[in-house]
């Protein structure tokens, strides 16, 4: 059985929630990735925060992205899958949630991460298509 862990980018690493979001773009920079989970102050998910959330939600908007927060950003339940979930799993939450990057988590700890990237490496093109089909439809 092919787990999340099999197919995630490992070496993912947060954002702590007061952090801003030019600080986020730095660290999206320097690790070369569009997301970055963000952890409260006891090290747990809170929410993600993209580079698109970056643009849309704060600069297209007209603030100070040295001013507003990784926290202030984070919107909705944060989604993630356990470390030993296996690929229907991770498919069914991303597919599900209409989301393109997935937390992995083990013993509560960040792990990795899974990108659409990470999926077209490991999946069937019958598994890639309904991905697609699914998350990129009501998009």
């Amino acid at each position: 059985m092919t787990t999340a862990k099999d197919i995630m980018h490992p070496g993912a690493r947060w954002i702590p929630a007061h952090e801003t979001l030019d600080r986020a773009a730095q660290m999206m920079r320097d690790l070369k990735v569009g997301a970055l989970p963000i952890a409260d102050e006891n090290e747990r998910l809170c929410g993600i925060i993209t580079d698109r959330d970056i643009v849309i939600g704060c600069v297209a908007m007209g603030h100070d992205p040295a001013r507003v927060t990784c926290g202030e950003m984070a919107k909705g339940t944060p989604r993630w899958v356990e470390a030993g979930a296996d690929v229907g799993a991770v498919l069914e939450e991303m597919q599900s949630h209409q989301i393109r990057r997935l937390p992995v988590i083990e013993g509560k700890r960040l792990v990795g991460m899974i990108s659409e990237a990470d999926l077209a490496q490991h999946l069937s093109d019958e598994q890639i298509k309904a991905f697609c089909t699914s998350v990129y439809a009501a998009s």
